[in-house]
């Protein structure tokens, strides 16, 4: 069966990986049809928009639809315009919270907005808990550092190191 199949099947005219038509469209090509339509058009676009905005003003839905999507593209957000205390440390959250859901309850904001400001400001949190974080592990090598040079602080690390090498960790 090996034979037949071999026979009935076209030898590969392409290499994996190379293109039926290694030319292509070049890029920015349009279609013919495009094109000609683009042609026809030529100098009638103001009148064929005004013409659209008058029937949507008569009153047809599909030509007011057709004027709206042109207008106003589709919003997926929209910029936020509210006063509210700055987040620079942990301890001004609270104060940041309060003020949201009060620009909330005034109707100022929508809820789903206020939602995605405080995952903002819990993604600035971590991010100063992780500077913090890193700050004081800079003051404690240094502290350390100075220390390890003390007779006390030699006989401490020796205490450590054995108390540390006695822990089973994972």
């Amino acid at each position: 069966m090996t034979e037949k199949t071999e026979k009935k099947q076209k030898p590969h005219l392409f290499q994996p990986g190379q293109s039926g038509n290694p030319a292509g469209r070049p890029p920015g090509a349009r279609n013919q049809a495009t094109m000609a339509a683009l042609t026809l058009l030529e100098g009638e676009s103001e009148a064929l928009t005004r013409k659209a905005v008058e029937m949507a003003l008569d009153g047809n839905i599909q030509a007011l639809q057709l004027c709206l999507s042109r207008i106003m593209a589709p919003m997926k957000e929209r910029p936020i315009s509210v006063t509210l205390p700055p987040v620079e440390t942990a301890e001004d959250a609270p104060q940041f919270m309060a003020a949201l859901l009060e620009a909330v309850a005034a109707g100022e904001i929508k809820p789903a907005d206020a939602a995605t400001m405080i995952r903002m400001v819990e993604a600035h949190g971590e991010a100063l808990k992780g500077a913090k974080t890193a700050a004081n592990l800079r003051q404690a090598e240094e502290y350390r550092a100075a220390y390890a040079k003390t007779p006390e602080g030699i006989a401490e690390a020796t205490r450590i190191k054995a108390f540390n090498d006695s822990l089973s960790l994972y």
